[in-house]
């Protein structure tokens, strides 16, 4: 039993001797072909995650696209379009406990986020469907729209990025756009 283990294990380790890649020569004085680095997300997955002062817990899940020299309003997140505010799948936002928007009321739950950015005001769009694609959209599915004033950001920020703070305020900031909303608890 003990030298069938060992052929055994002999005829293993063999085979795997002769499973490795083989590369093609190289002609004298010619370089191997360069690896190529892994290729970076164009528009790589972010989240944000707080629990605010008076209770509620918001989750946002985004894609974060970058500008790329692109004008917003016209090249990207076109003004009077309804947009994706992101980049891939669907923008999402959760809240555990329901919640005022800007004095507006929505259940908890998980909603998409669609914006018409516009020049001065942009209106948030907390739409029920949300586990799809990020340009699908269907106004009959919106749970609730607001619109609030436009932030002028100082400084400009390539990648748009979506944050929440523990008073409960949410800001979408990219170039020197930015827009926001305030989330608080329902009583």
């Amino acid at each position: 039993m003990k030298a069938y283990s060992i052929i055994l294990c002999l005829m293993v380790m063999c085979s795997l001797g002769f499973a490795q890649i083989k590369t093609p020569p190289q002609a004298p004085g010619q370089k191997a072909p360069a690896q190529k680095a892994p290729a970076q997300k164009l528009s790589p997955a972010d989240s944000t995650m707080v629990k605010t002062n008076d209770g509620v817990t918001i989750n946002i899940h985004y894609s974060s696209p970058s500008l790329k020299g692109r004008k917003i309003g016209t090249e990207v997140a076109e003004f009077g379009k309804v947009w994706r505010t992101g980049a891939n799948a669907t923008t999402t936002i959760s809240f555990d406990n329901n919640v005022t928007i800007n004095g507006k009321a929505l259940e908890a739950g998980k909603y998409g986020i669609h914006t018409i950015p516009g020049e001065a005001n942009t209106t948030i769009i907390f739409n029920k469907t949300w586990d799809q694609w990020g340009t699908k959209y269907d106004q009959k599915d919106d749970a609730l729209r607001v619109d609030v004033k436009n932030d002028k950001l100082s400084s400009s920020q390539e990648r748009m990025k979506i944050m929440a703070d523990k008073s409960g305020k949410v800001s979408i900031a990219w170039g020197t756009y930015g827009a926001s909303f305030q989330v608080k608890a329902a009583n």
